[in-house]
This record gives structure tokens, sequence and C-alpha cells, in this order.
């Protein structure tokens, strides 16, 4: 055998082992002379480290020095610091130097100060025992005094005011109705002027020739407007054909009158709601007037009769769309972002309503302030609901990232889709075929998700791309027969997918320089009429 020992080729190389013949004890031999040790660290040297100072000097931590973490039993801090509150920040070196009498003399001077014990004999009120808990007798503040416009200057403090046993208050019983001030009531009643609404007919003509209010369907217009939805083919338009200009600020919301769609309503950023004709005289109406602040979103009810408008107030408001009258009002505490109408037959008098808190709340139009239900998991403001499956349940997205799907009257979700590629979905519309739910997505996409029965995922063949949506919440929709999606953009245009290859056919300029198309609206009864709102406060009519 050699001195290194035999090589086993079978062996693996961490188990090889070294035999040495020694005289000595088994050692090891540290290779690191007192040179190497001293060698520095590897790495960039530290500029600010002085290496010059002994190493025995600790670095400063803080600014005056080093400091270094102490533990301190209860009872010592305890002590120095009543030390300290008897005698100030000397208190425990003085107690420390005095001798017994000395000390003596001050704790019993230190008692003199408390008040009694009082009666052991009696519990409660003048003169019951508190024992050691007696309180210590403090000195009276100064009385300073302050004229009525005068103010403190640095360091002097308000009057403290004691009113003693004895002394002659004022009591109020129990049970009286207390005037407010003068000026908090000229306050409260400004406060509640501003929420007053008001309606005006800004048209040419009420009523027709027989009497009859806009709310007339037009039967004289050489077609009909009481069509299947869905029965005629639908087609991109080409040309813009009429605007109006019916608000100052931008367009925040654009809907259309339900089937028939002979009038449109819009909300503006001034608060502002106004309605107008369509194939009549093509003039503005009807204005509303309720929001002091933007409306965020509007929706009539199955029949148009009526319609909610909500805004940034944190009101939502009922309206008669015929006379203008608001019918009811309700104060949800929360920005209400997406306010939705039940289109059921059985429930069309109840509505949902997402709020910038994360809830979704259930409302009755027929009765008072009070909801009906509360939807509350989702993590972030609600953007878009979505009745489905015949309206026994619907989807709701959120600021959160993720879409739920509720039994509508239910406050417990039946499916959460949440992945982490996904981003915000803010507006939201329906296909005609009941079959899929499309949501603008934050990625400048159209995302679809299926809202069958049974199955809710997302259809990731879908995907709508080539417009601009990042950052604003851009309206969308879909054609009466299914076969067009249509959708606003930040750069001033509208543009035109094919449903099925998702394939962009026509990218319309609607005003570049004004900035973003927020709402885009099909009608319901033509082929190829659609109308756009935006920044610039006009709604255009293309055909």
């Amino acid at each position: 055998m050699s001195d290194f020992g035999e090589y086993a080729p079978n062996r693996p190389v961490q188990d090889a082992l070294i035999v040495r013949e020694t005289q000595g004890p088994d050692h090891a031999v540290v290779p690191y002379t007192a040179d190497n040790l001293a060698r520095p660290r590897l790495g960039p040297a530290n500029p600010f480290r002085d290496d010059s100072a002994p190493s025995s000097l600790k670095r400063k931590n803080v600014l005056t020095g080093h400091a270094e973490e102490t533990f301190i039993s209860e009872h010592t801090f305890r002590a120095k610091h009543r030390a300290v509150e008897r005698a100030g920040a000397q208190g425990p070196q003085r107690e420390m130097s005095m001798n017994n009498r000395e000390r003596k003399e001050l704790h019993k001077r230190l008692r003199a100060e408390r008040e009694g014990k009082g009666d052991a004999t009696v519990a409660d009120g003048d003169g019951a025992y508190v024992g050691p808990w007696a309180r210590y007798r403090r000195e009276r503040y100064e009385e300073v005094e302050v004229g009525e416009d005068e103010e403190l200057g640095s360091g002097e403090e308000y009057e403290v005011v004691e009113v003693e046993e004895g002394e002659d208050e004022e009591v109020v019983p129990s049970g009286t109705v207390v005037q407010a001030p003068a000026p908090a009531l000229a306050k409260r009643q400004e406060v509640e002027a501003v929420g007053a609404e008001t309606t005006e007919f800004v048209g040419s003509n009420e009523y027709d020739y027989l009497g009859r209010t806009y709310m007339h369907v037009p039967q004289d217009l050489g077609f009909s407007l009481a069509k299947e939805v869905g029965s005629i083919a639908n087609y991109i338009p080409k040309k813009l054909f009429y605007t109006w200009r019916p608000h100052s600020k931008p367009v925040t919301a654009l809907q259309l009158f339900p089937r028939s769609s002979h009038l449109g309503i819009t909300g503006a950023a001034d608060g502002a709601i106004k309605i107008w004709d369509v194939y009549r005289d093509r003039e503005v109406l009807r204005s509303y007037v309720g929001h002091n602040k933007a409306v965020t979103d509007l929706s009539f009810n199955t029949e148009g009769t009526k319609f909610l408008s909500g805004g940034f107030d944190r009101k939502i408001r009922l309206w008669d769309t015929e006379t203008g009258q608001c019918v009811n009002r309700f104060n949800c505490g929360k920005t209400p972002h997406v306010i939705k109408f039940n289109p059921s037959a059985e429930n069309g008098h109840e509505f949902l309503a997402g709020l910038s808190d994360n809830r979704i709340l259930q409302y009755d139009s027929r009765a008072g302030n009070s909801t009906v239900q509360e939807y509350d998991h989702h993590l972030g403001a609600i953007n878009t609901i979505e009745f489905i499956d015949e309206s026994r349940r619907f989807m709701s997205t959120s600021d959160d990232r993720s879409l739920r799907v509720w039994e509508y009257g239910i406050p417990v979700e039946i499916k959460t889709i949440s992945e982490p590629d996904m981003f915000a979905l803010t507006k939201s519309a329906q296909h005609p075929s009941g079959k899929y739910v499309l949501y603008q997505c934050s990625d400048n996409s159209i995302v679809a998700y299926s809202a069958g029965p049974d199955k809710f995922r997302q259809h990731r063949s879908k995907a709508w791309r080539g417009h601009n949506t990042a950052g604003s919440a851009i309206g969308l929709t879909c054609s009466p027969d299914g076969k067009f999606v249509a959708s606003g953009d930040t750069q001033g245009s509208v543009v035109f997918w094919d449903f099925k290859s998702c394939k962009l056919y026509s990218k319309i300029s609607v005003d570049a320089a004004n900035g973003a198309v927020n709402c885009v609206a099909w009608s319901e009864q033509e082929t190829s009429k659609v109308f756009t709102a935006g920044a610039k406060g006009e709604v255009k009519m293309w055909d």
C-alpha cells in the first residue's frame, strides 16, 4: 500500500480515504498563517470605514454613539418611573444619594399630598374608602383670559374650567327638542337644497297633435320600430349622420330606449341628464337635474317608463322618464359605479348597485332607502354587473381582478374566477345569444366568458385587440344580431370586429383631438345605426 492508500475505482470520490502514518497524535493542520488571517475581506471596499481605528471601538449605530438593547424587570422600570415623576429627571440619582432620614422625609411629604383614604364603612359617595388608591392633589391650572378673536401664543394653553358641586349650571331635560344654532341651521338647509331635483322640457313641442308625448314610439317612419330584436342583419356604419350637443362636459353614460331605440339618454360630468329624440326633430327634449357631481351610470327598466341614475354624490335617483319627476332616492353612502335593473318580469322593480366600497346592494325601487340584500365578497370597487341565466344569476367584476357569479337574492357566490395573469375588467356587454358576456380588459383587449347554466370560464380563443383602453372605463356593445363587436377607444375612435373570427373590420375616427370615446350603443331596430359619445360632450350617430 502506498502512502495515500489504494484507490478503489468503484467507490465514489467523496468516500475516498486518506491514510497517513504519523508518530504523534492525530491533529488537524490549518493551512492559514497569521498573514492569511490578516488579509482583507473579498469584495468592494467600504469608503466609510476607518481601518486605522482600533478594532475594539464599535461602530456608531446612532448619531451620538453606540446603543445597545437592555432588558429590565417591570418592578425596576416602575420604580424608576415613579422616581422621575416625584423629583424630575434626576429623581433616581437623587434618591440613591439620600440617606435613610432624607428618604423617609421625602416619602412623608409625598404622602401628605395625597387625599384621604376614606372610611372603610362607606362603600360609595362622599368619604368612600379608597385606601392605597387615593389620588394626589394636583395644582390648579392658571386661568388665562382670552378675547373672542384673540389667539393664544406659543406655549400658552386654553383655560380649563371646572364646575364645582352646587354651582348653577344649565340642565336640559331628557327629550327636549333643542333648536340648532342659526349658522348651523342655514348650512344644513343649504346642503339639503343642493340635492333638490328639478326637470325642464327644453324641446319645441311637448305633445303632438293627438296629445301624445315623446314616449310614444313613432309609426310614420316607413319602417317598424317594433320588430323582434335581432331579427334583421346588421352592418358596420360608414359615415357620420347627425350630432347632438346636449352637454358641455364629457359624457359618462349613454343608454337607448329599450327595444324601440327611438330615444337616447345621456349623463355627463356636470351631473346633468338629458334625453333626446332620434327620429322626429332630433332635438334635446328634457333635462333631469339632481346630481351635484358627475353621473356614473344610467339604467332603464324593462318598459322604459323609469330609469335610474347614479353619481359621485353617492346617491341613486329613480326618475320618471315622461314627467321628469324624481320618484325615489337611495342614499347608499358610497359611489355607485354601476347600477342595473333586473330585466325579469317577476323582479323588474328591483335593481343592483355596485359600490366603491366593494359591496353590491340590492334595492326595491318601490320601497324606501333600505336594502333588500347585500353581496360583500369582492375585495375592490365594483365595475360591472350582468344578469344571466334568465336573471336567476348575475356576474360581477371588480378592481380586485376577479369575476364572481352569484345566485340572485343569495349573498353567497357560486363561482369565483381569479387568475394570476388576469387584469381588471372595467366594462361589460352581454352577447344577444345569452351564452357569452364580453368584458373590456385593462390590457387593451376584450375577452369573453361563457354565461352558461353550468360552466363559467374564459374562452381563450376569443380576444379582440387593436384599440387602446388602458387606464379608462371604455364602453363596448354587440350588434343586435350578434355578428359584430364595437368598442370605444382612448384615442378618439370607435372600433368594429367580427365576433366569430375576432378580425378587426373597421376603425372610425370620431374625434381624435378631443379625447376618448367613452360610450357606444347600437340601435336595436336598424341595421347600422350606432351612437357614440365621449370627452367632448357630443353624441354622434353613425349610419
